[in-house]
């Protein structure tokens, strides 16, 4: 279930955020009622769940007489999942070309407060949602005083992105986590609407709009305001 925490930056409960993927992504989403939570240190950007250059130096001080101290912080990264969200008012071109491939994708809309409620059916892990701070990582320091800060914090060059993250440390549950986790959700509280790939074609959709009758759920199927018409 999502526990508050006070250190964490967290944007209002009515702040919309997106959630770009492909269909079959989605459709495991809504089949299994689960969301999958990646294994932080299987993103692609190589400083994830890491710190700046000066908090560095300040732990290598801290660990001179403790080497465990930063050897924890090394294999910490193995034990925290996530789940990565976009904040945006409106749809992002930007978004679509990375996260999505051959016209194909789709987008969830949802909001902090539907995020929030949703991940009650959870009752294995604690969740936690915050959103990314963007720094300078050769200039600027990372705190030390929440475990999770190394994984809400990331370099300038992706402040595209504008993240917030579910995010669960595992460090306690004594499992193995391959790739990830599914954690469980109430998908009908977790979407509020989906929005079609706006360079799909007309068979995709009718293919997403049957899907969406024949498992049994009424979302609100948008059209791109990318694929509007022009006016002249």
């Amino acid at each position: 279930m999502y526990v508050p925490n006070e250190q964490i930056s967290l944007p209002d409960n009515d702040t919309i955020v997106w959630k770009y993927m492909d269909l079959s992504k989605f459709l495991d989403m809504l089949l299994c009622r689960q969301m999958f939570m990646s294994r932080s240190d299987k993103f692609e950007d190589q400083y994830e769940g890491t710190f700046s250059e000066p908090t560095y130096e300040e732990l290598k001080k801290l660990s001179e007489n403790n080497p465990e101290f930063l050897d924890y912080h090394k294999t910490h990264r193995k034990n925290v999942v996530i789940s990565s969200w976009h904040i945006n008012e409106y749809e992002s071109f930007a978004m679509w070309q990375i996260f999505t491939k051959n016209n194909e994708g789709l987008a969830i809309q949802s909001t902090i407060g539907r995020m929030q409620e949703a991940l009650a059916p959870e009752n294995r892990y604690d969740m936690y949602i915050g959103a990314v701070n963007y720094i300078d990582y050769k200039k600027e320091y990372v705190p030390l005083d929440n475990a999770f800060f190394p994984f809400l914090f990331k370099r300038k060059s992706f402040q595209y992105e504008r993240e917030v993250r579910i995010i669960s440390d595992l460090s306690s549950q004594n499992i193995y986590i391959n790739e990830g986790i599914k954690a469980n959700v109430d998908i009908n509280k977790l979407i509020d609407k989906i929005y079609i790939h706006p360079k799909s074609e007309n068979w995709y959709k009718n293919l997403v709009i049957q899907l969406m009758q024949q498992l049994g759920f009424d979302f609100t199927i948008e059209k791109s305001d990318l694929e509007s018409d022009i006016f002249l």
